[in-house]
């Protein structure tokens, strides 16, 4: 699932590759060095993109922690504060 904007990514690039196209004829093909080089660089690219989104899957899960965290203090302290004007409004009648 995590890989699903990295296929988005392939599939726009080779879909402007097309687009570009702009029917002009077709050339050979590449040898097959520079089409292997290609595909080296494409599979480069696409573990440095996988890299980035696990970095910032795990950027997100932290944040959503810290999150998490400063929320059960916060109702800590609300409960802390509710039962503090509750003593205070009890000693005051």
């Amino acid at each position: 699932m995590r890989y699903l904007p990295i296929l988005g990514v392939l599939g726009f690039m080779l879909s402007a590759a097309a687009w570009a196209d702009d029917g002009k004829p077709v050339q050979a093909p590449a040898p097959l060095h520079q089409a292997r080089q290609r595909l080296a660089q494409h599979e480069a690219e696409v573990k440095r993109l996988q890299r980035d989104v696990d970095r910032q899957e795990s950027d997100s899960k932290q944040a959503s922690e810290r999150l998490q965290q400063q929320d059960q203090t916060i109702a800590e302290l609300q409960k802390q504060l509710d039962a503090l004007r509750a003593q205070s409004s009890g000693k005051q009648h």
